[in-house]
Order: C-alpha cells, then sequence, then structure tokens
C-alpha cells in the first residue's frame, strides 16, 4: 500500500486490517505512540494520525512502539521482495545484520552504491536511514530476547548487536518507554507461572542454560507469520529435499544446521497444523555465537517465507478457474526459500537430470566428505541427524571435476559455479539486482534458464519465477484437464505471483495419478522427478 494514500491507509486501521501488518505503521501524535493498523486499541482521530513505512521511520518521528499491540513483532513487508529494488534489498542485508558486522560501508558496498547516496535513497522512500533502520533491528530483538529468555542483559544486548550495555538501555527505554527490567518483569507477570520470567528452552522442550561459554545460545522464539499458512505443504517440500548430514525432518518439525557469519547453528522449525492459528512458528534456536541470533532468525524467515501476504497472493490467482480450484484447496501455501543461497545454488546443479534420489545421495556423500561438524547439540528426537555444515563454495571450488561423483560436464559445471560463488562473481544474498545476478550465473558453463530461475525462486525469494518447461508443470495441468500448448501466454495472467502458481501446480500432484513423461517438455539443463511422499499421491518438486 501506498502510504501517500492516507485515506485507504486510514480504512485499513479503522478495519484493523491485519494484512496490512508491516507494510505501514500509524503514529498517534495525541498518545506518541505507534502501532501496526490491526491495534486492538481505540481508533484514533484520523487529524491525530501519521503513516510511516518502517517502525524505525515511526521512532525517527519521535513514537514510541505500542505496548498492547507490539507493532515491531509482525511480519515484514511483502513489498521487499516483490519489487526487490534497493530499499527492499537493504532491509534485507540490515535484517541479516549486515550493519552490525560491516558499518553502512559494508552494507552500501553489497549494493553497489555509495554510503552517502544510498542514506538519501533510504530516508526518501523509507523515511529512515541504514542507522536508524539497523538500530530499530536491534530494539526489535532485544525486546524479543528480554521477554522470551532468562538471559542476562549483557547477553542479551550482545546477542541483539548492540556496542555497548549504556547504549542498549537508552535505546530500548527510547522505543519501548521501559527499562529492560520492566519489559520483562511486565512479561513475566502477564505469562503462565507469574512471578518468573521464561527461560530459553531445548528444542526437546526440557530447560537449557542459556548461555555456554559465554557466547552460545539456545533459545526459543516465534516467528510471525501472515494467516492463513500452508504449514503441512512446507514440510511436504523440505522433508522430501533434505540432505542427509544437513537436514532432517519428522511429524511437525524440520531442523538443519546454519552456517552463520560468527559461527555455527541448528535450528528446529515447528511446523504443525496449528501454525496458522498461532499466527507464528515456533523456532528452536541454537547458535555458537549469540551474535548470529538476528542473522539467523532473518534467514529461517527466508526459508519460510514469512514475510508472504497470502491473501493477496490468492486474490490474484483465483482469477484464473484452476488455479482457483487449487488455492482452495491449499489456502497460504508459501514459496519454500532457504538459508544459504550458495547452498541452493550448488544443490541445484548436483541435482540436474538425476532423479531426486540420486542426487540427494551425491549431496550426502559431499556432505560428509567435505562438510564440516556443527558442534551445536539438536536436542529434539531425529534434530541430532543434522551434524554437519553444508560444505563451503570455496572448498568445493578446489575439487577436481574429474574426480566428483557425476558426469564431467556437470561436475566441471559445479566447480565453475563454486569458484564464481567463492570469489564474490555471484552473490546470492539478495543484495544485487536479480536479472543481473541470473545474467551472471548463465554466463556460467552448463547453468541453463531452469537452473537460473530455480535459484532465483529460492534463493532470491523471487515471486514471479515461472518455469514453462518444467515437466512436473505440465504433469499436473494434463492432470487437472487443462492444455499446455500455451502456458507461456496464460501464465503472464498470474503475474506477479507465477512462484506460488508455480508451488500450487507441483502441489496439485499430490492429488493426482502420475501422468506419463512428455519428453518434449523437459528443461533443457534439468529433467523433473516424481517424488514419492507418504501422501497420497507423489509430488513432483526439485532439489
Amino acid at each position: 500500500m501506498d502510504i501517500e494514500d492516507t485515506e485507504a491507509c486510514y480504512r485499513a486501521v479503522k478495519a484493523r486490517d491485519r494484512r496490512f501488518d508491516g507494510v505501514f505503521y500509524t503514529g498517534v501524535t495525541s498518545t506518541g505512540i505507534y502501532c501496526r493498523p490491526s491495534c486492538p486499541a481505540i481508533t484514533p482521530q484520523r487529524r491525530n494520525v501519521t503513516f510511516h513505512r518502517t517502525a524505525a521511520a515511526a521512532q525517527a518521528a519521535g513514537f514510541r512502539a505500542c505496548k498492547r499491540c507490539l507493532p515491531d513483532a509482525t511480519p515484514g513487508s511483502p513489498d521487499w521482495d516483490v519489487a526487490a529494488d534497493l530499499a527492499g534489498r537493504a532491509m534485507r542485508l540490515i535484517a541479516d545484520g549486515v550493519v552490525e558486522r560491516d558499518g553502512v560501508e559494508g552494507l552500501a558496498r553489497r549494493v553497489g552504491y555509495t554510503s552517502r547516496h544510498l542514506n538519501r535513497l533510504l530516508v526518501a522512500e523509507l523515511g529512515a536511514g541504514p542507522l536508524a533502520l539497523a538500530r530499530a533491528r536491534r530494539a526489535q530483538t532485544g525486546r524479543i530476547l528480554i521477554e522470551t529468555t532468562a538471559m542476562p542483559f549483557a547477553d542479551v544486548a550482545f546477542a541483539a548487536g548492540f556496542a555497548s550495555i549504556r547504549q542498549f538501555n537508552d535505546t530500548i527505554r527510547e522505543v519501548y518507554a521501559a527499562s529492560p527490567t520492566e519489559l520483562r518483569a511486565a512479561r513475566a507477570a502477564s505469562a503462565p507461572g507469574r512471578g518468573r520470567s521464561a527461560r530459553a528452552v531445548s528444542p526437546a522442550g526440557a530447560a537449557a542454560t542459556d548461555r555456554a561459554d559465554g557466547v552460545a545460545g539456545q533459545l526459543e522464539l516465534r516467528l510471525a507469520v501472515r494467516a492463513p499458512y500452508a504449514a503441512a505443504e512446507m514440510l511436504t517440500f523440505l522433508a522430501v529435499h533434505a540432505v542427509a548430514g544437513v537436514e532432517a525432518a519428522g511429524p511437525g518439525w524440520y531442523a538443519r544446521t546454519l552456517r552463520l557469519p560468527h559461527g555455527p547453528g541448528r535450528v528446529v522449525l515447528e511446523l504443525d497444523d496449528g501454525v496458522g492459528a498461532r499466527g507464528h512458528v515456533r523456532c528452536r534456536l541454537q547458535v555458537g555465537d549469540l551474535r548470529d541470533v538476528a542473522a539467523a532468525v532473518e534467514r529461517c524467515r527466508r526459508l519460510l517465507d514469512a514475510d508472504c501476504d497470502p491473501l493477496a497472493v490468492e486474490d490474484a490467482l483465483s482469477a484464473d478457474v484452476v488455479l482457483a480450484r487449487l488455492v482452495r484447496s491449499r489456502p497460504g501455501l508459501r514459496v519454500p526459500g532457504h538459508v544459504d543461497g550458495d547452498e541452493v545454488a550448488i544443490r541445484t546443479v548436483i541435482g540436474q537430470q538425476v532423479s531426486l534420489a540420486a542426487a540427494a545421495t551425491v549431496t550426502g556423500r559431499l556432505v560428509e566428505r567435505y562438510g564440516e561438524p556443527c558442534g551445536v547439540a539438536g536436542g529434539a528426537a531425529g534434530a541430532d541427524d543434522a551434524d554437519r555444515l553444508f560444505p563451503r563454495a570455496e572448498v568445493l571450488a578446489g575439487l577436481d571435476p574429474e574426480e566428483l561423483p557425476m558426469p564431467r560436464s556437470r561436475g566441471r559445471a559445479l566447480v565453475a559455479l563454486c569458484r564464481a560463488l567463492a570469489d564474490g562473481e555471484i552473490p546470492l544474498d539478495r543484495s544485487m539486482d536479480r536479472d543481473d545476478v541470473r545474467s551472471r550465473m548463465m554466463a556460467l558453463p552448463g547453468i541453463g534458464p531452469w537452473t537460473a530461475d530455480y535459484v532465483a525462486l529460492r534463493a532470491l525469494g523471487h515471486p514471479d519465477v515461472f518455469l514453462p518447461t518444467d515437466i512436473g508443470v505440465r504433469n499436473a495441468l494434463r492432470g487437472l484437464g487443462e492444455p499446455v500448448d500455451r502456458l507461456a501466454a496464460r501464465a503472464e495472467q498470474w503475474r506477479p505471483w507465477r512462484s506460488y502458481a508455480l508451488l500450487h501446480l507441483w502441489s496439485s500432484l499430490a492429488l493426482l495419478r502420475p501422468a506419463d513423461p512428455d519428453p518434449t517438455g523437459r528443461s533443457r539443463d534439468r529433467v523433473d522427478r516424481t517424488v514419492p511422499t507418504s501422501g497420497p499421491g507423489p509430488v513432483t518438486k526439485e532439489m
């Protein structure tokens, strides 16, 4: 929504429309607080309301966060991934902690601008510069850790990215009009077991220490998502694509290791039927260094496609008769993202022109041989099976293609890709324009349109990717009794949500009998597979 259209924004506030939580924020001049649009408090009079694109912009305007609706605890704006312009790319990097690690200069280098020009553009677009945006993110992380763990405040400040305890205390007081001690006491008083602050717990649910060796942390967090949320479909996708050693999955949960800026980590995500009703995914996180908490959370949110607006997607796709049926059967279907763009690209190339099972086997061998031990405990039944980090691109770049367990041409393509990733020629951290990333990938030997677009789908969070040569898409349409000869033209009507249309078509194969493969529909650089699952039928998916 354009916040310049103040009347539309105010109508959303009066309707307490949750779809706009995180899209804009409401400042109330008569109280000095800012809220999410769906705040349950009495709607303020129009003359007392201002609208802000980000929480940082509201804070910069002198407003403090509402203690009732917690406006900073909302899903992020879906606009960041839809437009993927400079502001969107910068927001993703800021959320990943780039400003804390590399400063504003480092952020500016990532997106290809000078720091001065970047600051000017972000202020114009978002109402706040990179320092203010990073400060708002630190404050949010700090509040979450204050209220959901028993970590000492010094560790909270460290984990949230503050440079000092004094800076932490001053920021929390300014943003939330309460000290860290008051925030923790208020949450403890309103929680079961009154008078006791919540402790960090292990994925198994047992009490756990809040730190180890002064820097490690084990936390239980909640990742906000917009309802509805198709958690079962997300879990199925992640489970059938899991690589032994790096990932594990079981009834209602998915676990994987994380390669984070300051050390390893592991996460267990609870993807059960209650996600939509709760409005959040339970996240049990362990990091080797507390400074990685914000980065780990952001990467998990990317994996879950947590910032998607499912109602906007479904309204658009429902204009197509066939997709309308699929949308009704799977409300809230998301596009699975990933925690590591390099890993997506490497796994995609490994899986070219082989079955999903064969690709998983080869990838698992590479993980076993070249991956590093994770070094953090899993804490859930089966989660300890995810105990290795995915191999670094620079390690695989040094291998002899002739010795890899795959055809020579694919081995050469894999090593060339890894060299480009290791040298920074192809950044898959969402810092570069998507079209530029695609062009650079397709300039490599053995990388065709299917591979480049699939990487954009999962690594770059592109909501408008479509794969017209994909055999799974064609099989799905045939199973639904629809022609495939005008597929590309038909898909134009699904913009800008073709990635979600793609997932609906793939997922529909679980309800269909498998169609015979169509040799003419195979991708030039990719062959799709039909993967049996425990569901009612086969599901066509990719690595």
